[in-house]
């Protein structure tokens, strides 16, 4: 009996890592296959690959944050609860998914769990309270460090980096000889090349925190209950490469096209924020919100780049009106001469209809909200009764 539990525990995580997989890729590549830097293929690929080195080296200290620390009891973690808190986590990430929305993994793990600890009186609130805090605090971050970029840096890192997306796909795959190689395509210019490098490269960075922070989620509730850390990375990043091939595609459509089509510039910018965010937080063991923090730096990004058309001085006394719009991450073509602050007319800014679609981000913000919602709800309301009746 305890093999054939063991087994759908297995089966359950897997289920979850799939769905990881599907929403993770978005934030990790969106930007980079939005400005086609990569292809949604080899941006699934990479994910594949750097998520299960962050999860194989830096991933285990957040395992032992969410299956050991966040329970006060190590007793509650059983095969039996593992299943269930793992069933919530898969299903609510599942609904994100379908509707094509990257919904926060670490979110609705740490929900689940906590479902479970509060049904059981054994979660610790201090843990708790110290990731819930992160929480708020890191899209804050992300948002105003964004929104400093667009104001000061932005437009001179513009003019500085001069990329422009050509027609064509940035790179190709050479297979003339006896192994296929990468090189430029046929319309590719140097810059262009050097910054898709650059944004693909960063990709890969946010694939490794992505693997520090979320391999957790999948596999934590079963290491809990005594598994073998090592098996389960293995299997639990199989199955994130499963999903980045298949359900990510939505995700990567979502963050990546529907939300803003990005100049490389501007996803070079979303990406190292969002990178360093989430590489900051794996450090002291926080599953970091990824999804929320990518989609508060294009956000903030927009606004403070919108933000140039008026003084600080000029806006305090009123004088002055900013036309906000994350549309104006297209104000400037790359290279182009930029404007001094409060010079620039507010009819210069592009509508935000050019870059930016509202509706998308707020069906994207509200299902990060719900998602987590779910699984925090369906844990707490599944263990008080199966706690309460047959336990």
């Amino acid at each position: 009996m305890v093999e054939v539990l063991l087994f759908v525990g297995i089966a359950v995580a897997l289920f979850v890592g799939f769905n990881i997989g599907g929403s993770t890729t978005g934030p990790a590549f969106g930007p980079a296959v939005g400005s086609d830097a990569i292809s949604k293929t080899g941006a699934a690929a990479l994910m594949g690959v750097f998520f299960f080195v962050g999860a194989w080296t830096i991933g285990r200290r957040v395992v032992d944050k969410l299956g050991e620390e966040l329970i006060t009891s190590a007793s509650v973690f059983t095969i039996e609860t593992s299943i269930v808190v793992l069933f919530f986590i898969g299903g609510a990430l599942f609904v994100g998914n379908y509707f094509g929305v990257p919904a926060s993994t670490s979110m609705t793990a740490v929900g689940s769990i906590a479902g479970l600890g509060v049904a059981t009186g054994e979660l610790d609130w201090v843990v708790m309270g110290e990731i819930a805090v992160w929480w708020i605090v890191a899209p804050i971050v992300g948002f105003w460090v964004s929104g400093m970029i667009g104001r000061y840096l932005y437009p001179r890192i513009n003019q500085w980096v001069a990329i422009n997306s050509s027609e064509g796909p940035l790179m190709e795959v050479e297979r003339s000889g006896v192994v296929p190689r990468p090189v430029p395509g046929p319309n590719t210019t140097r810059r262009e090349l050097f910054g898709g490098i650059i944004v693909i490269t960063i990709g890969c960075l946010m694939a490794f925190a992505s693997g520090t922070s979320n391999i957790a989620n999948a596999i934590a509730p079963l290491v809990g209950a005594g598994v073998d850390v090592n098996m389960m990375i293995l299997l639990g990043c199989a199955a994130v490469a499963v999903g980045a091939f298949t359900i990510a595609r939505r995700t990567l459509d979502t963050l990546g096209n529907d939300i803003t089509d990005l100049p490389l510039t501007a996803a070079i910018v979303v990406a190292v924020v969002s990178s360093s965010i989430v590489i900051g937080l794996s450090a002291i063991g926080i599953p970091a919100s990824f999804v929320i923090i990518a989609t508060t730096s294009i956000v903030g990004l927009g606004w403070g780049r919108a933000t140039r058309t008026a003084t600080v001085s000029g806006g305090v006394r009123g004088e002055e009106e900013a036309k906000v719009s994350v549309g104006a991450l297209a104000a400037e073509e790359p290279g182009e001469e930029v404007p001094e602050i409060g010079e620039e007319e507010p009819e210069d800014i592009p509508a935000a209809s050019d870059l930016f679609d509202p509706a998308t981000t707020g069906r994207v913000l509200i299902m990060q909200n719900v998602v987590p919602v779910l699984s925090t709800v369906g844990a707490y309301a599944a263990f008080t009764i199966l706690f309460r009746f047959f336990w």
